[in-house]
């Protein structure tokens, strides 16, 4: 059997499904669907119609010229059956197959990429002329943002003379207690002096009543 295709449309017609035409000079055309027969019949050119393969190939929209459509031509001539053949050829229709929907992505891919050009264009564009609308949030953050630094710059400018401040306290308390701890020092120092002139004229005075007990 036989896959035919659409002649208004292009698309594939399965066995068993779609419509055949015989016009009187024996000219035989096959279609998919009645809205397909009812196009030809109104003697409508399928290459002005927008959803026909014929009017998206004629605009650029799906590739004209590549060498897989040469597998898809029909051929007339009886070929004998063989196993190998056979199966040969399935393989090479699923590879085929592959072969032109990895074209037809990059074809796509390389026809949209302008698009993209032209929309991102588009939104600078829509956003240029509605500023108005996104304008008062951004000012409002742009503002708080200001507020902010302008807060922390004077907290900072207020807080420079303090710290000077604390900075004098820190190393005039570091320079007294060395001062306190010499006097502290020089007073012990006395007193173990007093404590040892004390100690040396008790010692004299038990001598002397020692020596004074042994005259007598």
């Amino acid at each position: 059997m036989r896959i035919e295709t659409c002649w208004f449309c292009s698309s594939p017609v399965y066995p068993g499904h779609g419509m055949t035409f015989a016009r009187n000079d024996g000219k035989v055309f096959k279609f998919c669907r009645p809205k397909c027969h009812k196009n030809f019949k109104r003697k409508r050119n399928p290459r002005k119609v927008k959803w026909t393969k014929s009017f998206r190939k004629t605009n650029g929209k799906e590739m004209a010229v590549d060498t897989t459509f040469e597998f898809e031509k029909r051929r007339n001539r009886p070929v004998k059956y063989d196993r190998n053949v056979v199966g040969s050829s399935l393989r090479a229709m699923k590879r085929v197959a592959e072969i032109k929907s990895a074209r037809e992505e990059a074809f796509y891919k390389a026809r949209m990429a302008p698009h993209k050009a032209m929309e991102r264009e588009k939104v600078r564009l829509e956003i240029a002329e509605n500023v108005d609308l996104v304008a008062p949030a951004m000012s409002k953050d742009r503002a708080q943002i200001n507020v902010l630094l302008a807060d922390m710059e004077s907290a900072a400018a207020a807080a420079a003379p303090h710290k000077a401040e604390i900075k004098e306290r820190s190393m005039t308390a570091k320079s007294t207690p060395a001062r306190g701890g010499g006097a502290k020092a020089k007073a012990k120092a006395a007193a173990i002096a007093a404590d040892a002139e004390g100690g040396g004229a008790r010692r004299s005075t038990r001598v002397r009543k020692t020596s004074m007990d042994m005259e007598d």
